[in-house]
């Protein structure tokens, strides 16, 4: 790829070196998608911005779609055909309830300047039971969930005890469910949330209480 953009930069006037580039496009290709917001990522949003169309060539090769929203400031890569990933069904359940809280978060405005919406482990717990009809993961579990969907540029972490502004709830953390979201999970993939959700012999959903006292009496 250094000759492709050793070409770029003898037609370009860029502020960027051959070097800088590169490492944007390895860093939007394993992180998917890269903030403005985000100090350590700055400098490889700015190049990719700067130089979209050259990395969506660059990029095409791999199949990948690159863009840029530069209203909310954040650069994707996304395949430019859906394919099953490796995610796991709890991985891919709780993606799709966090891009349902976002649409339900932006309906009602609640943006913050990041354009995140920021969500509760409340809120989550009761929105997943709701889409799914399965118990909300916990513990350790729901942490390296988290974790996971942090990684995948869907999620920040609060921690900081001053985020919390009023919140009485006993929770470790809240969660900014980031813009990207939308343009990673897009409608088609939201509207396939209640294929995973429980159903009877009879095709009828079960509810979250029933899987419970089953679960109980294994």
């Amino acid at each position: 790829m250094s000759e492709f953009w050793e070409e770029v930069l003898e037609h370009s006037d860029s502020l960027y070196d051959t070097e800088i580039l590169e490492t944007a496009a390895y860093r939007l290709v394993a992180e998917q998608i890269l903030y403005r917001v985000d100090r350590r990522s700055a400098v490889a949003y700015n190049a990719i911005a700067h130089h979209e169309r050259d990395m969506q060539v660059a990029l095409a090769p791999l199949g990948l779609v690159v863009n840029v929203n530069r209203r909310a400031q954040y650069a994707y890569a996304i395949p430019a055909r859906a394919k099953p990933g490796p995610a796991t069904l709890k991985q891919t359940l709780l993606a799709l309830v966090l891009r349902k809280v976002y649409d339900i978060g932006a309906g009602e405005g609640r943006f913050n300047e990041s354009s995140e919406v920021i969500c509760d482990l409340v809120e989550l717990d009761e929105t997943y039971r709701q889409a799914t009809r399965r118990p909300f993961p916990g513990g350790g579990e729901l942490t390296v969930l988290i974790q996971t969907m942090k990684r995948w540029g869907l999620v920040r972490i609060i921690q900081d005890e001053t985020a919390f502004e009023g919140n009485t709830s006993d929770q470790p953390y809240e969660v900014a469910i980031r813009p990207g979201i939308v343009d990673v999970l897009g409608e088609a993939a939201l509207a396939r949330l209640a294929e995973w959700a429980p159903r009877d012999e009879d095709g009828n959903l079960l509810d979250v209480i029933e899987i419970d006292e089953e679960e109980s009496k294994a």
